[in-house]
């Protein structure tokens, strides 16, 4: 790696936002490589609207129980709870990634031949509903346990988070 990557790396969100090398955080109240959460730097929240890549993270944001714990304020047990429930989503998610790669080869197992195999293609299609709803099923359950485990004000703030955006399922 080229020694000047870091250097760029560390310092290219900084323009982005406004911020012009480590002085202007001490503007701000940040010392060197602190940043504030929404600024899109690597110490904070990073949205997305969809599935993240880099987390494994299906709520769409890389740190979803820190994200949460903060925001809804979650005690320890809480905290405890949502760590158990989004690892149970993140494994059904990834299970419906591996099940997606196997339909995608017999779906082109099906074209490969001289004649199209209907009954292959028709397997690949019924293996989907199926994976699709087996990830239903598990963000049904995660959000029913979330449910019962917060007070009502904490299920406001998760309500809004899902309506508005900042939080996807």
């Amino acid at each position: 790696m080229h020694p000047g990557f870091y250097w760029w790396w560390s310092t290219r969100g900084r323009e982005h936002c406004g911020h012009h090398g480590h002085g202007a955080h001490a503007a701000h109240g940040f010392g060197p490589g602190e940043h504030a959460w929404g600024h899109g730097h690597k110490h904070g929240p990073h949205f997305s609207p969809s599935f993240d890549h880099d987390s494994g993270s299906a709520f769409g944001v890389r740190r979803p129980l820190r994200f949460l714990a903060h925001k809804l304020e979650l005690n320890e047990q809480q905290v405890a709870q949502f760590a158990a429930l989004l690892d149970d989503l993140k494994t059904e998610r990834q299970q419906a990634a591996v099940d997606q790669r196997r339909r995608i080869s017999a779906l082109a197992e099906a074209l490969e031949s001289s004649s199209f195999d209907e009954a292959k293609a028709k397997d690949a299609g019924d293996e989907q509903i199926k994976s699709a709803e087996r990830v239903r099923q598990a963000v049904e359950r995660a959000l029913k346990k979330m449910h019962a485990s917060l007070d009502d004000e904490q299920r406001k703030k998760l309500a809004y988070m899902l309506r508005t955006g900042v939080l996807s399922l």
